[in-house]
């Protein structure tokens, strides 16, 4: 046990750690979106899905990862554009519909990968790290923290840049009366199906960079159901950050932690049965919601359509 206190292993932990957190960062930012605006996006895991097959092709193809980036997050995008078709202009059950995307997108996927790499998986060659200057220098730290593809710095930033807009931009205000009071935002001539489609979109394409960079980045290779629930623990995060982009990251960071321990066991020569540690994500969302989940302020008209003019 020892193996748990050196260096390899704290190091290949963190390291871990804040890979797998980036996905589940980019999922929770954007629906922590969707939600202030009143839209219940439960069609993320299939945003994420949809993200991570297209950036891998075009990251593939083309030999950029950068393409396959935008590729994914194009992606995310267009399966968030049905999203705001169907539920938001519409005013279908989000829950249905979003469900629907999932479980269509994780087929689709899977079938066209089928069709177009029949049973071999390629693989893209090891993303390009950036080193934050003296900090990647930090023993232990240093390189597991601070030296990441410039998505991770972006995806931390993002965190920042959504408190701003939250606080402090007429956005941040649009948002939020829209998921509270949708009927004053349009006595205020706003268009409230204008807010929650922005946001709506917004959440696909943050959705499907984080599915590309964890095809692209996290595995280098694309293979069915590769999301492994990963839109659900980014709807978990949302829901238990009450609207505070800082603890998106937070949370993201703590399941990171157990999605890594599988790699950084195997790294310090632990044996412990696999399907053990890949419970302990899943059970830090149950302990978690039990916690805090009955304290989750949800915005009052969330999951609710709007029908303009409507009082």
């Amino acid at each position: 046990m020892t193996g748990l206190f050196d260096e390899v292993f704290l190091a290949a932990l963190l390291f871990g750690a804040v890979t797998a957190a980036v996905p589940l960062l980019l999922a929770g930012l954007g629906e922590q979106m969707s939600e202030k605006a009143g839209v219940l996006n439960i069609g993320i895991e299939g945003m994420m899905i949809l993200g991570a097959y297209l950036g891998f092709l075009g990251a593939y193809y083309s030999g950029s990862l950068w393409l396959g980036f935008l590729a994914g997050a194009l992606g995310g995008m267009a399966v968030a554009a049905v999203m705001a078709l169907l539920c938001v202009r519409l005013g279908l059950n989000q829950i249905v519909i979003g469900i629907a995307l999932t479980l269509g997108l994780e087929g689709l996927t899977a079938l066209l990968h089928h069709f177009q790499f029949s049973r071999s998986y390629p693989r893209l060659p090891a993303a390009d790290k950036t080193a934050i200057p003296l900090l990647a220098d930090i023993p232990v730290l240093g390189p597991a923290l601070f030296q990441h593809h410039l998505v991770v710095y972006f995806a931390v930033a993002l965190v920042f840049v959504m408190i701003y807009i939250y606080r402090r931009t007429q956005l941040g205000l649009n948002l939020q009366a829209a998921g509270d009071k949708p009927a004053a935002l349009d006595v205020a001539g706003i268009d409230v199906i204008r807010t929650r489609t922005i946001a709506v979109l917004t959440t696909g394409a943050l959705a499907g960079l984080g599915g590309a960079y964890l095809a692209n980045v996290g595995a280098g290779i694309f293979i069915p159901f590769i999301t492994n629930g990963a839109g659900f623990l980014g709807i978990v995060l949302a829901m238990l950050a009450r609207g505070r982009p800082l603890w998106v990251l937070f949370g993201a960071l703590l399941f990171g932690v157990c999605l890594s321990l599988t790699t950084a066991m195997q790294v310090a020569g632990i044996n412990m049965p696999t399907d053990i540690i890949q419970m302990l994500p899943f059970l830090a969302v149950m302990i978690m919601l039990v916690l805090f989940g009955r304290k989750a302020s949800l915005p009052a008209a969330l999951g609710m359509p709007y029908e303009r003019g409507a009082r």
